[in-house]
Parts: structure tokens; sequence; C-alpha cells
């Protein structure tokens, strides 16, 4: 059965509570329960973790190889420092689309550069919590 992975990065367990005027209100929890409705709702198996340290993200992504078909991944901050995060997504030789809730170039300058993007399928910003639902979409009608 093909597999998704959601894939969320540090401070992501605190959407709801985390100034909700840039990500909403609504709760990781909200989101994985959306996406595991629509990913399984179409036949698919659904998987999702959320770390605040980079090294267990990049274990997932390993974990990922030979088990899922794709990762949808928030990697917050870590999207425009970690070199490491971006070696193990091209490592794993799998489609990544990177989402991120709010629009990144309209913030500060530092968020404007994703070291990650590169090595994505694709990447989707600025439409909240739906950009998730779009990423899920793309892996159900593209994979």
């Amino acid at each position: 059965m093909d597999k998704i992975l959601l894939l969320n990065g540090p401070n992501l367990n605190l959407l709801g509570t985390r100034e909700p005027g840039v990500y909403g209100k609504g709760t990781l929890g909200d989101i994985e329960t959306t996406l595991r409705t629509m990913v399984e709702g179409n036949g698919w198996a659904f998987d999702s973790f959320q770390s605040n340290h980079e090294g267990e993200l990049i274990d997932r992504i390993h974990e990922a190889i030979g088990q899922d078909v794709g990762i949808i991944f928030n990697p917050g901050a870590y999207t425009h420092t970690s070199i490491a995060l971006r070696d193990a997504i091209a490592g794993a030789n799998l489609p990544v689309i990177e989402v991120h809730i709010s629009n990144v170039h309209k913030r500060e300058e530092f968020r404007h550069t994703s070291l990650l993007a590169p090595v994505c399928y694709g990447q989707i910003v600025g439409l909240g919590s739906f950009g998730y639902k779009l990423a899920a979409q793309t892996f159900l009608e593209q994979f």
C-alpha cells in the first residue's frame, strides 16, 4: 500500500498557540487528522512525525526510504539553516514537498532562502494549513 509521511520540524508542536496571527489557530493535531482522513480515504496509508531535534528528523527521513512514496515536510526554521537535512533529502531519493504555513517571502529576510528547496520536488508557502492538503493531493494524483 502506498504511504505518505507528514514530517514537521521545530516548534510546530505549538501550532494553535504560537503566534496565531502568523500560523493560525489550528493545531498540528488538526492538520494530522485532516490529512489522515484525506489520504486514507483514497486508499493510501499515512504516518506523521514531529520533532524539535534535527537528528531525529534526519533519522525519520532515512526510515522513509523504501517505506514511503513521499514526504510532506514543514522543516520550520531548519529550512534556512540545515545542510544536514538538505543532504538527507537528497540522499533519500524520495519526492519531498516543502510546506510553510506562512509566506516566508513576506517575512524577515533570513527566511527568504530555503536550503532545502533545491532538493525538494516542490514548495508550497503562504496558504496556511491548506498547503498541507495541496501537498497530499499532489502525491495522491501524481504518484
